[in-house]
């Protein structure tokens, strides 16, 4: 029997497209933006479209998930657009990423999940934290090596001593 080797495929990065469908970072982040609560993102759908009777994110396009992001940020410039990647994703199956969402989670730097209760900012603060300048490494956490990772956990424990000492 011939032994078949499995390949990791590329992610596809979307492209923006004013008309298309909201892609799933935008809907993503405006739940995130709404602390996970439907009822509210509801008013926001209702808000961008005009229209009392649509409540769901899949109803509207690319253009008016900008539209809302930018309105609950206060964001008047194109970072919407800028940070449409997230650099905190992690594989569960490596312990070091493990360890990092242990690290947030005890540092309190946590966002409300219907589904989870509580979990670990990854998209939020770890996301705006690889890319400032306050982090010892530059670059996604998937795409860093087991060193790199080190260096970014030194950090992140001294993040969650300073905050549980306060």
């Amino acid at each position: 029997m011939a032994k078949t080797k499995r390949t990791n495929s590329a992610k596809v990065v979307p492209t923006y497209d004013p008309e298309g469908p909201i892609n799933a970072f935008q809907k993503q982040r405006i739940l995130q933006n709404c602390n996970y609560q439907m009822d509210i993102k509801s008013e926001w759908v209702q808000w961008v479209t005009g229209d009392t009777n649509r409540t769901s994110l899949s109803s509207i396009t690319q253009a008016e998930a900008v539209r809302i992001m930018k309105q609950q940020t206060g964001d008047t410039t194109e970072a919407v657009e800028k940070y449409s990647d997230n650099w905190g994703v992690f594989d569960k199956e490596n312990g070091q990423h493990r360890y990092i969402l242990s690290i947030l989670r005890q540092a309190n730097i946590v966002v409300k999940s219907d589904k989870w209760g509580e979990i670990p900012d990854m998209s939020g603060f770890f996301n705006r934290f690889l890319r400032s300048p306050k982090s010892p490494v530059k670059k996604p956490l998937k795409q860093m090596s087991p060193t790199e990772v080190s260096k970014i956990i030194t950090a992140l424990e001294g993040v969650a001593l300073w905050k549980n000492q306060i």
